[in-house]
């Protein structure tokens, strides 16, 4: 039972008249790009092998493209894997750690699944874990270049990104593999201290879900051709043979098949954002949604961002919580059931889908405003919320 709160009834909440072009706010998969519709796939190479002449030039101009709007250096390679995101990263831990001593930094759920493979399933011999709480940064002090580190470049799940890389040496000994999934595209990755970069399709362009993306620096190559880790290797996670890199897989020739469907949905994200300023224009989109955003929060006493230094804030993901009293004095569970009443009303009235924050997280949202998210429809969700949260408020005062 929700106990009443003794404070004033909320002011009468007025219903806004205007709502997003595009209710979409999943933070993946996420929204296609402005004017998708499926004829954007009409090119796809379907019913082609993906071995065939055709489906691997497909397959390279994903590559090929994806290098001219990243700006991915030269000489890192770039590979299209199976398994999303995450079988891009458990390859690069699978194939590259157990040399050197290794940390790994999670400060949400996503980065705490690095975490898991690392303690639990890995038999690494020396290993430290760098956590942190929803809202903060772990402090990355422990890491001397020595060591080889895990870690996300932006928490998918608790808003936080890593503001400032310099904490990672030039001149390290160790490689760096960065889970960048909700970062690439939108934040500035400095390649100089990346050597292991990761994410999908599914998250900051709007593809669909099961392909990863890895990107290996020359010491990353380096590594995985002088170091052959005393576990077995499932053949999805084998990137070298002979001891020498195969480098058909950074050329179109996937370890396993992939969806030619999906990779013209690419193509065309890509295309778009190529056309619409590129990667600085991606990244503008979404530095103007979020601080759209954050510009609302600050005006408003019952929200807050979840990230706790502003300069962390991450700008795909925008996750806040509810700090009103009311709601503070509920329950945990009745907290968590008043934010979940709030993505349920504007479900319903098919102003924003999904946007509730994630189940491990502090009752809130999470709403995904990456570069292919007009900031006109940003700004018609905002005062919808005020509207649900006014309407849930008074509601739930009333039925205790």
């Amino acid at each position: 039972m929700i106990m009443a709160i003794a404070t004033p009834s909320a002011a009468k909440a007025v219903k806004p008249a205007v709502k997003p072009q595009d209710p979409r706010f999943s933070a993946g998969p996420t929204r296609k790009r402005p004017g998708w519709t499926l004829d954007a796939l009409s090119d796809a190479a379907l019913g082609r092998s993906h071995r065939s002449a055709l489906g691997k030039a497909k397959l390279k101009e994903v590559i090929d493209l994806t290098r001219e709007v990243l700006q991915v250096p030269d000489d890192y390679r770039i590979g299209i894997v199976p398994a999303s995101d995450t079988g891009a990263v458990e390859m690069a831990m699978w194939t590259m750690l157990g040399e050197r001593p290794v940390i790994v930094a999670a400060w949400e759920n996503f980065g705490q699944a690095w975490v898991v493979d690392a303690e639990k399933q890995l038999p690494l011999k020396d290993l430290t874990l760098l956590t942190a709480d929803y809202g903060k940064l772990p402090d990355f002090s422990a890491y001397d270049g020595s060591q080889d580190l895990v870690f996300t470049a932006n928490g998918t799940t608790s808003g936080v990104k890593v503001a400032d890389y310099d904490f990672i040496p030039n001149d390290r000994e160790g490689v760096t593999i960065c889970d960048a999934t909700s970062a690439v595209y939108a934040q500035e990755l400095p390649w100089e201290k990346l050597d292991v970069v990761t994410y999908s399709w599914q998250k900051v362009m709007g593809g669909e879900a099961a392909h990863g993306m890895i990107i290996l620096s020359p010491k990353a190559v380096e590594r995985l051709e002088s170091y052959n880790p005393p576990w077995p290797l499932p053949k999805i996670f084998r990137l070298t043979k002979g001891g020498k890199l195969i480098e058909g897989i950074f050329t179109g020739a996937t370890i396993n098949t992939p969806s030619l469907l999906c990779a013209e949905d690419h193509l065309d994200a890509l295309n778009w954002a190529k056309a619409n300023n590129g990667l600085q224009g991606m990244h503008d989109r979404a530095d103007a949604n979020a601080q759209a955003i954050w510009d609302w929060v600050a005006q408003r006493d019952w929200i807050a961002n979840l990230c706790e230094v502003d300069a962390q804030r991450s700008n795909t993901g925008v996750c806040l919580k509810i700090v009103d009293p009311r709601v503070a004095a509920m329950s945990d569970d009745d907290q968590a059931a008043f934010a979940k009443s709030i993505v349920t009303l504007l479900s319903d009235e098919n102003v924003a889908l999904d946007f509730g924050a994630y189940r491990t997280a502090p009752p809130g949202f999470r709403l995904w405003v990456s570069g292919l998210t007009p900031l006109s429809d940003v700004q018609a969700v905002l005062p919808w919320l005020d509207w649900a949260f006014e309407t849930q408020i008074a509601k739930f005062n009333k039925e205790a």
